[in-house]
């Protein structure tokens, strides 16, 4: 006899009911995230630029964040780091400035992207950071190409410090100045890959093969990440989805029940998945 009902007490039926009902739509929604849809131009590189077998390989690193901020960076003691540039100074400075005179600052910040290449050449990284960032701080904004090239060897020496993501902001800002500037694109791209930011990497080898669609290096280089992608948000669905099979065992533990009574079902088409009920599973 069903006496629950009359007593206003819910049935194991309506427990059950009760207790799972959202259980479906937390895996939908696990789905949902973890398949989230993922989210820059082509110029000849300057026969000043770094020379190319200088800059195939980069060593790792890790943290940071990718954007150039408009605000003032500063380090533990308060002081802006030694490769900040302002550029608010540079155009407050400009303002006076003739044709000639900018003429001038430009080349000087030539002598000094060539002396940052020696001291590249020569393994002196450090010191080649130092100088590229004086280039950069000498050269006019009005030279945009100029300062994109600074950037982008700056880049490069970073990343043979094993500073990553200083060296990822960098090209960022040579990519701002220089859309089309493939070499950079492709440094970024590749610095985005070796510190597990997948979908950048992605993004930025599809705008290679935008400006450059016979090049089958990057080609390959989207299939690859696309594949690597794929893997890693099927691994962060089936660990998201332990987790909820563990909150689900403990709240139906109580009732003399486990989630190995839910049986979830992939839909094929949609990726998501439904669950059904199990009375006696085996």
């Amino acid at each position: 006899m069903d006496t629950g009902s009359e007593c206003g007490l819910k049935t194991n039926e309506e427990i059950i009911e009760e207790l799972t009902k959202d259980l479906e739509s937390s895996c939908i929604r696990v789905d949902e995230n973890c398949s989230s849809a993922k989210k820059n131009g082509k110029s000849d590189d300057d026969s000043n630029d770094l020379p190319k077998e200088t800059d195939k390989h980069m060593e790792t690193n890790s943290k940071g964040d990718d954007s150039c901020k408009t605000q003032v960076p500063h380090d533990l003691d308060g002081n802006p780091p030694q490769d900040f540039v302002d550029e608010q100074l540079l155009k407050d400075r400009e303002i006076g400035l003739t044709e000639t005179e900018k003429q001038s600052l430009r080349d000087q910040a030539e002598k000094l992207k060539n002396q940052g290449n020696q001291l590249f050449k020569n393994e002196e990284y450090m010191e080649a950071i130092s100088t590229y960032t004086e280039g950069i701080q000498t050269c006019p904004l009005a030279y945009a190409k100029e300062r994109s090239i600074l950037y982008a060897n700056r880049a490069a020496a970073k990343s043979k410090c094993l500073e990553k993501e200083s060296a990822i902001a960098d090209c960022t800002k040579a990519i701002e100045l220089n859309p089309t500037y493939t070499k950079v694109i492709s440094r970024r791209g590749q610095l985005y890959k070796e510190t597990e930011k997948l979908d950048n990497a992605l993004e930025d080898f599809k705008t290679l093969s935008s400006l450059d669609p016979d090049n089958a290096e990057w080609r390959h280089e989207i299939r690859k990440l696309g594949q690597l992608i794929e893997e890693r948000d099927e691994k962060l669905k089936i660990e998201m989805l332990g987790q909820l099979k563990d909150l689900g065992n403990m709240v139906l533990k109580p009732f003399g029940l486990s989630t190995n009574n839910f049986e979830l079902e992939k839909n094929p088409e949609s990726g998501g998945y439904s669950v059904k009920f199990k009375q006696n599973p085996s």
